[in-house]
């Protein structure tokens, strides 16, 4: 697929997967991304991988544990309802330190919610979302271009890392159609390097075990502090962002997925009313663009965080600019997305223009 093709979001997620070698997938229906599932129950089979609809989220996360276990680069989907049902599975996949892709196309909530797009599951996402020490490195797409080529990069750094990596996208870029190019061929899982801690039968091969848990004093302790090693490294290493319109701005606005593209439809027209507007948008939630944000604290004096929730990004905006800029917020929860207009008059609202 070198050819720009016409696809939607979650179509385009699914076969970016499927191209960064995804062979095994394991979930369970929910809108509002149901597209996925559908496109792998047919594609995988076409590679010689194995879609399985399984009973449950419960299951569907524990199939792709087992699978990742022996081998396989894996993958499940779901959005917030059902992401919360794989926490503790989640939670056992970064202890065991096995490397999986999932993706969570976010819906309105909390509870049951409805099926409009949304992005209240960044708490859910960036803290780990489940219980103990851990964390997973998040990818926030806002296009159908990134929804299809993200999916290999979070395989790279699942294995690199040996942990969970995600996309959260909200449904709205689930949904969506654009034209989209990969920018990778097509990769062969038989050219994947070895393992030394898979499971499996191999004749002559020391035992060994994949688990989350250590019972002997002390060494849980010990494994819990090689995994905060392992997520400073990630912090300093594999930060990701793009900006906009940064030179010489009296006010940035911060933003992700769909929001930042509405943010970036009006910073036009805060030029045109002679407004110096920019954009941050974090690529990556975790590791979050500490750094980078509080650079920009000590030469902007306000930042606006756009959000489609009531606010949860922006507590990560506020420890990173430590007091020195005005933070301000403006969201859209559950299911409702914010216009271009709307966040011109916040711009100027700020600026008192």
């Amino acid at each position: 697929m070198t050819e720009r093709i016409l696809m939607k979001g979650n179509e385009a997620l699914a076969e970016g997967a499927v191209r960064a070698g995804c062979r095994f997938f394991a979930g369970y229906p929910i809108t509002p991304q149901n597209e996925i599932p559908e496109y792998m129950s047919w594609r995988l089979p076409e590679v010689g991988g194995t879609f399985i609809q399984a009973e449950s989220e419960v299951a569907a996360i524990n199939m792709i544990f087992g699978a990742s276990a022996c081998g396989a680069r894996v993958m499940t989907s779901s959005s917030g309802p059902g992401i919360s049902l794989k926490q503790e599975g989640i939670s056992y996949i970064a202890g065991a330190e096995i490397p999986i892709f999932y993706a969570d196309i976010m819906r309105g909530g909390p509870g049951l919610g409805n099926i409009a797009p949304a992005q209240g599951d960044y708490f859910q996402a960036t803290r780990g979302g489940g219980h103990g020490d851990y964390r997973v490195i998040v990818f926030a797409p806002n296009s159908v271009i990134e929804m299809g080529n993200f999916p290999r990069i979070c395989y790279e750094l699942a294995d690199k890392y040996r942990m969970p990596s995600m996309i959260l996208a909200d449904g709205l870029l689930g949904q969506m159609m654009e034209p989209i190019v990969y920018d990778f061929e097509p990769i062969d899982p038989k050219d994947f390097p070895e393992k030394d801690y898979l499971l499996g039968c191999t004749e002559g091969r020391e035992r060994r075990v994949v688990r989350s848990y250590d019972l002997r004093p002390g060494y849980l302790e010990k494994n819990t502090l090689k995994l905060e090693k392992k997520f400073k490294s990630i912090e300093e290493n594999e930060v990701r962002y793009d900006d906009t319109n940064m030179e010489g701005a009296d006010l940035v606005m911060v933003a992700f997925g769909t929001a930042s593209r509405v943010c970036k439809s009006a910073i036009p027209l805060a030029k045109e009313a002679g407004m110096k507007v920019g954009l941050l948008r974090p690529i990556t939630l975790w590791p979050f663009p500490m750094k980078v944000l509080r650079q920009i604290a000590d030469e902007v004096e306000h930042i606006l965080v756009v959000e489609m929730n009531i606010g949860q990004m922006v507590e990560d905006v506020k420890l990173a600019v430590e007091g020195k800029s005005q933070v301000h917020f403006y969201g859209r929860p559950s299911g409702s997305v914010p216009v271009t207009e709307e966040i011109f008059e916040q711009v100027k609202m700020i600026l008192k223009k």
